[in-house]
């Protein structure tokens, strides 16, 4: 987005300059705004970018922390409460679920409402029903609250890439969205260790306790730090038929649609490592715990440095198109390999090769995952809210789908992760190619009455 863009923009949405993040900038001084002194220091301003930035990560990085932190509690969980393993697991699926329908109606909201109100009310709610769960007396009521958290968290992940899709465009959109995996991708290595550190001091309530402050402190952030950034003229109009003729307009749009399903199963690629990995890694191979989680780290460790390669040296090079089919052959290439070790084609092969074929699957992940939520993004400025959330939704149900497939043969192969792997990673290729079409010069997408693009 060029200067007199960005500017244009700030005074329809009545966001500072320096909200708008540190690529919004301009790099020879600051630019007068209808809300922000006409001389703000440019350091002042790169201040704010930054607050903004790591807003709108700890609003991502809000669901892993949900899911993750409580992770270390599920045995005591299942003492404490009386009740089966199977049922406790509900916990998790219920908050899952939450979270993947909570992003088709929270999402449609904020093009019609507005960022603020939707996001500080679904976190108002996610912190009240994050205490409930911290005083629940039985396991279902866990589970009831547990799926009521995860409906109110999905606004933090849901409007957090809308508001990005309001604040930036192209190449900008696309290294913001790198920026972003830094801060969140860090959350499901640390989650854990944070869940096991609240355990050596209280008992599992504790850990919602902790999730309840975490989502206090965020709420107030967001009320004190984050401006709409969504203006009046810019918003949807109409109900919920409105809303759901924009999400089947956005589906019927062949480019979106197929950027929208390859990083989807590029996330079920993702979700069947997270599932199927403890078991490969320390059933199978004999690792402990303690080489499972050095593993895992280093795994996330190579997401993150992939994505800020990604955002810092190859987007504004390279077309996001060329780096993408880079990440995705990438993925497919990890996921042979494994496959191939996994049926003995290569003999018996011990940890190492095996580690190093899932980092790389892994880091991978850096380049498939941030630049196809931008380029489906691209698409949709007349309704990135309603984008994000079918973006964000089909993540998780495809992964939600894939993830126990990965155990279908038991606990003591890796087979079925590896085909799981294999298969996602071919249709997300698969998707990309016939359906984004990347050698092709692409027509906007057509939109009916809707309000023209900033």
């Amino acid at each position: 987005m060029g200067r007199s863009g960005a500017h244009k923009a700030d005074e329809k949405t009545g966001v500072r300059m320096s909200e708008r993040g540190p690529s919004a900038a301009p790099s020879h001084g600051p630019q007068p705004s209808p809300v922000a002194p006409a001389t703000v220091p440019l350091t002042a301003a790169r201040r704010t970018g930054l607050l903004v930035t790591f807003i709108l990560g700890g609003l991502t990085a809000l669901p892993p922390l949900s899911m993750d932190m409580y992770l270390p509690a599920l045995p005591e969980v299942t003492t404490a409460l009386g009740s089966p393993a199977a049922t406790v697991q509900l916990t998790l699926t219920s908050c899952l679920a939450g979270m993947a329908l909570g992003q088709l109606v929270i999402g449609p909201m904020s093009d019609k409402w507005g960022r603020r109100r939707p996001l500080l009310t679904g976190m108002a709610v996610y912190v009240l029903a994050t205490a409930v769960c911290a005083l629940a007396p039985s396991a279902g009521l866990l589970i009831g609250f547990r799926l009521l958290q995860g409906l109110a968290g999905a606004a933090a992940i849901v409007i957090a890439r809308a508001v990005v899709r309001d604040l930036y465009d192209g190449v900008e959109m696309a290294r913001f969205f790198s920026t972003l995996m830094l801060i969140s991708g860090t959350a499901p290595i640390i989650a854990p260790l944070i869940g096991g550190q609240v355990l050596r001091f209280a008992d599992w309530r504790g850990v919602f306790v902790v999730l309840t402050a975490v989502g206090l402190a965020l709420t107030l952030v967001v009320w004190r730090g984050l401006g709409e950034t969504l203006p009046p003229e810019r918003r949807q109009t109409g109900g919920v038929g409105a809303a759901l003729r924009t999400m089947r307009g956005l589906l019927a749009d062949r480019v979106f649609a197929g950027y929208t399903l390859a990083g989807g199963f590029a996330f079920a690629v993702l979700f069947s490592y997270i599932s199927a990995s403890p078991f490969v890694v320390q059933e199978i191979y004999g690792a402990s715990p303690q080489a499972f989680s050095l593993l895992f780290g280093l795994n996330s460790v190579g997401l993150i440095v992939v994505g800020q390669v990604n955002g810092k040296l190859l987007v504004g090079r390279v077309s996001l198109d060329k780096v993408l089919a880079v990440g995705i052959a990438v993925l497919t290439t990890a996921s042979v390999a494994l496959l191939l070790m996994s049926t003995g084609v290569f003999g018996e092969t011990g940890l190492v090769p095996v580690a190093a074929a899932l980092f790389v699957l892994m880091s991978a992940m850096g380049l498939v995952l941030p630049n196809t939520n931008a380029q489906a993004l691209m698409r949709t400025p007349h309704a990135a809210g309603s984008a994000s959330a079918l973006l964000g939704t089909s993540s998780f149900l495809v992964g939600a789908v894939a993830s126990p497939l990965v155990g279908i043969a038991g606990e003591h192969t890796a087979v079925p992760m590896a085909l799981v792997q294999l298969s996602c990673s071919l249709l997300a290729a698969g998707c990309f190619l016939a359906l984004c079409r990347p050698w092709r010069d692409r027509e906007p997408m057509a939109v009916p009455g809707a309000p023209a693009a900033p």
